[in-house]
């Protein structure tokens, strides 16, 4: 049975409780903790005056200041659009040569390409531009042509992209088709890998020279430095969207290759593709 007692020490009851010997005290509310108490009620009060805060059948309390948040960051929108649209109006009126001259403009121009990047290029090409498995390093060169208006003009009717005026590329399937038979493979193969130092010339890469004269040459151009008016690539750096491995070489050359790039013209304003052209090509000045 509890007995209640008054703790000689400070004065205030015991609960009757006892454990061991050790008995529980019944010590009041420190009086700070129904201040706070206090405080968040009327706290709490004034918000729900002042704010939106109940949800009702239809709608929701405005609350007294007429706060909104989603008229809040409209507005914020339409201020940053309003800056943009100061400056790409530049962009637009000007041509790529005024406008990679003008410094201010081109910091601009880097932000706003790097956002337009992002959201649009980098699912294929990586967030820095340096390409991914089977989709090339923009920061280098360009398929078809590396000035602002080729890149501009690629952004806008795609490769292979159905679009009425598309770049059109394809690299023939020379072994799936029989044009060439195994061993003419690995020894084109062996000559391409030589012609980008991947491995050192031999004297048995005569017979592939001979078959990439024949076969390549057209495209890729006789030392190799391709042709950016049929989108073939440079056969001579160090840079291999799909493999330099033998392997990865040999698959490309048996089955070809056609690959695909939007068309943006319909998503992207003439402003935001001569952006992300002026973009990727200072990307380019930037690289060792």
């Amino acid at each position: 049975m509890a007995v209640e007692e008054r703790d000689p020490h400070t004065g205030h009851m015991t609960t009757g409780h006892e454990w061991n010997g050790i008995k529980e005290l019944n010590s009041p509310i420190p009086r700070i903790v129904f201040f706070f108490i206090a405080v968040t009620h009327v706290w709490a009060l004034g918000y729900w005056l002042l704010m939106p805060a109940f949800p009702l059948w239809t709608t929701y309390t405005k609350g007294l200041l007429g706060a909104d948040d989603r008229r809040s960051v409209m507005e914020s929108v339409k201020g940053m659009q309003a800056a943009r649209a100061a400056w790409v109006e530049q962009v637009e009126k000007k041509s790529y040569a005024e406008i990679q001259a003008d410094r201010l403009l081109m910091v601009s121009v880097r932000e706003g390409g790097r956002s337009l990047f992002g959201d649009n290029c980098a699912p294929c090409h990586g967030q820095n531009a340096r390409g991914t498995p089977n989709f090339p390093d923009l920061t280098r060169s360009s398929l078809w042509g590396s000035s602002p208006q080729e890149l501009a003009e690629t952004i806008r009717i795609g490769v292979n992209s159905g679009h009425r005026e598309s770049r059109v590329s394809q690299m023939p399937a020379l072994g799936r088709d029989l044009v060439l038979k195994g061993d003419d493979i690995a020894n084109v193969v062996a000559y391409v890998q030589s012609l980008g130092g991947t491995t050192p010339a031999t004297p048995t890469h005569t017979a592939g020279k001979a078959i990439y004269a024949e076969h390549c040459a057209a495209c890729h151009g006789p030392d190799g430095k391709g042709k950016a008016d049929v989108g073939a690539p440079d056969l001579t750096d160090a840079y291999w969207t799909h493999g330099s491995d033998a392997a990865s070489l040999h698959s490309v050359v048996w089955g070809g290759l056609r690959g695909v790039m939007p068309s943006w013209e319909g998503r992207l304003s003439n402003a935001d593709r001569k952006i992300l052209a002026l973009y990727l090509v200072d990307l380019r000045k930037k690289q060792p």
